[in-house]
Formats: C-alpha cells, sequence, structure tokens
C-alpha cells in the first residue's frame, strides 16, 4: 500500500503543480468535469486504462466514466504498478468493472491468486474483442484500385 508522500511543490513566480490523485473525489462527483479537468491535464497513464475508460464508458456512458474515476481513485491506497497490473489482467480476463479491478489490485498486493469467477458476478460483461485479418479488407477495394 501506498505510504505518506510529500506533495510536489513549486517556488517559481505563478507555477501552479497539481496532484491529480487529491482531485478525484470532486471529479467524481462533477463527472462531466473529467475531460477538462486541469488537475489531469498531462497525466501520463499507462495506454491500458485508457482502454478501460472506453470499455466502461461504452457499457454505461456516464456511470462508466463514474465507474473509471473509481478505479484511478484506487490510486489512493494502492501503487500505480500495482493497479496497472491489475487493470490489465482485468482486460485480459474481460472483467470490465470497478469490483473486478479492485479484487484484482487487492490480488496483486496480496501475492495471491485472484478468484473472480465471472458467473457469480453477471454485471460484469465480459468484453470481446474480435481479430480482423488483413485480408478481409481486400473486398473493400474496389477493381479499379487493385
Amino acid at each position: 500500500m501506498q505510504a505518506f508522500t510529500e506533495r510536489a511543490r513549486s517556488y517559481e513566480h505563478e507555477d501552479v503543480v497539481f496532484d491529480p490523485v487529491h482531485y478525484l473525489p470532486l471529479i467524481e462527483k462533477k463527472i462531466n468535469a473529467l475531460d477538462q479537468a486541469a488537475p489531469l491535464t498531462g497525466w501520463e497513464l499507462p495506454e491500458e486504462f485508457a482502454t478501460l475508460r472506453r470499455l466502461m464508458e461504452a457499457r454505461m456512458i456516464k456511470a462508466g466514466r463514474r465507474e473509471y474515476v473509481q478505479v484511478l481513485r484506487l490510486l489512493e491506497t494502492f501503487e500505480m504498478a500495482d493497479l496497472h497490473a491489475a487493470v490489465k489482467t482485468a482486460l485480459r480476463m474481460g472483467a470490465i468493472g470497478f469490483d473486478a479491478v479492485k479484487h484484482l489490485v487487492l490480488c496483486q498486493v496480496e501475492k495471491r491468486p485472484p478468484k473472480l469467477d465471472l458467473d457469480v458476478y453477471p454485471y460484469l460483461p465480459r468484453a470481446e474483442v474480435g481479430k480482423t485479418s488483413a485480408a478481409s479488407y481486400m473486398c473493400l477495394i474496389s477493381e479499379e484500385a487493385r
């Protein structure tokens, strides 16, 4: 679990340093501010987080955005490396939801195997991502273009 860390400070004139995690509770309440919030500008998250957000929003729109912020709020307690590993596992399992990610991050920290039976959680949809072969696009090209 994350220990108390010193906040970043700047002593430059009119310089502002934001800690994105500090603002997540407010953004969770005002979810429409997620994309415009200055404290989150420039926050570099691993690409799996963007994938998780896209899948959550596709499933539940505004509620999915709020659930995504709940996942980010796990950074209040856990290290980024542990949460990132949990998000990757959730995506691989197709367990797209806050409850699943929270379970997986706890398992990551406690060094125990996850016991996430998706049959017990029917509200966690399984994400099925199909692969498209390049040959399937050939039918889109006209005879003249070939």
